[in-house]
């Protein structure tokens, strides 16, 4: 028995949410969602949104908990968003953007560039004797997190140092190196 999608997703004020063919579509102050689902029955009743599933097979039960997990994050991502920040440790790293251009110094031979799709806002905070941050905000769940994995990706925290880029609160496990 699932208990994550036996729990009704309550719907704010200003989020409407619409079940068309297998399609449920989530309009907030943010922007607009689509997710297709399959294998359960959602509904919108009272101000909450239904998962529910015909059957015990294996297939539904994995997925009732999922699609009420998707729905659930589209919801809270069109009333408040989603924020990833990233923190660049490590001498010479640096961050800034000019609109939706994102540049990166990590240490390379040459700067990093990359091109962020419209949904996302980003924001690079520069604070003199701290590390550069760089804040991903945007209202799909999914496309802050792949993004800031493939920010990640460049330079991900090494274990003796601690260089590299990683999440703001990440705990990396230091190792001890060698020892003269």
């Amino acid at each position: 028995m699932s208990r994550i999608g036996n729990n009704p997703v309550a719907i704010p004020e200003g989020v409407t949410v619409e079940v068309k063919d297998n399609v449920i579509t989530v309009k907030g102050k943010l922007g607009e969602l689509t997710q297709e689902f399959s294998s359960v029955s959602v509904k919108v009743e009272e101000g909450n949104v239904i998962v529910e599933r015909s059957s015990e097979k294996k297939e539904e039960k994995s997925k009732h908990g999922l699609y009420r997990a998707l729905v659930a994050n589209m919801i809270h991502g069109v009333s408040n968003g989603w924020t990833k920040e990233l923190e660049l440790v490590g001498v010479g790293y640096r961050a800034s953007n000019q609109g939706q251009k994102l540049d990166l110094a990590l240490g390379f031979s040459h700067n990093i560039i990359i091109d962020l799709a419209p949904e996302i806002k980003v924001e690079t905070v520069s604070d003199k004797g701290k590390n550069p941050i760089v804040k991903l905000t945007s209202h799909d769940k999914q496309l802050v997190g792949q993004v800031a994995a493939k920010i990640r990706g460049f330079r991900k925290p090494e274990p003796y140092k601690g260089k590299g880029v990683k999440f703001v609160g990440e705990e990396i496990r230091r190792k001890a190196g060698k020892s003269a």
